[in-house]
């Protein structure tokens, strides 16, 4: 559980350091709060936020229960390829919206292995 726990914060930093990134667009571009929208550098650092939460929602859970009943360590490891694809995927769209595709995918192809192994070991274990 020590693996699986380590990727959990290390997801979970990331996520408050996007949270920071995009309080530091805010400021830089002049967007006051309440407001979600304004300059375009601004939205694309809150967009990744927001998507990282809607995906984080997937993650961990999947991540912990295919550490259940399938391997810890290939949760850990698949939890690691779910950060880097987060970060290319932060890169890619901050840069041009048009460059997300590839931290989107592997952010999808992780998600979708957590949640049908651990679907497929959850039944196995019935």
């Amino acid at each position: 559980m020590p693996l699986v726990t380590i990727v959990t914060v290390l997801a979970l930093i990331q996520y408050v350091v996007q949270g920071v990134r995009v309080g530091q667009a805010r400021q830089r571009y002049g967007v006051e709060a309440p407001a979600t929208t304004g300059h375009a550098i601004f939205e694309r650092h809150f967009r990744v936020h927001q998507n990282t939460l809607e995906q984080l929602l997937i993650f961990l859970p999947g991540m912990w229960l295919f550490g259940l009943y399938v391997s810890l360590w290939i949760a850990a490891l698949l939890g690691v390829v779910f950060i880097v694809a987060r970060f290319i995927y932060e890169r890619g769209y901050v840069a041009d919206p048009n460059q997300r595709a590839t931290g989107f995918v592997i952010t999808a192809i992780v998600n979708g292995v957590l949640l049908i192994g651990a679907l497929i070991g959850a039944l196995v274990h019935l």
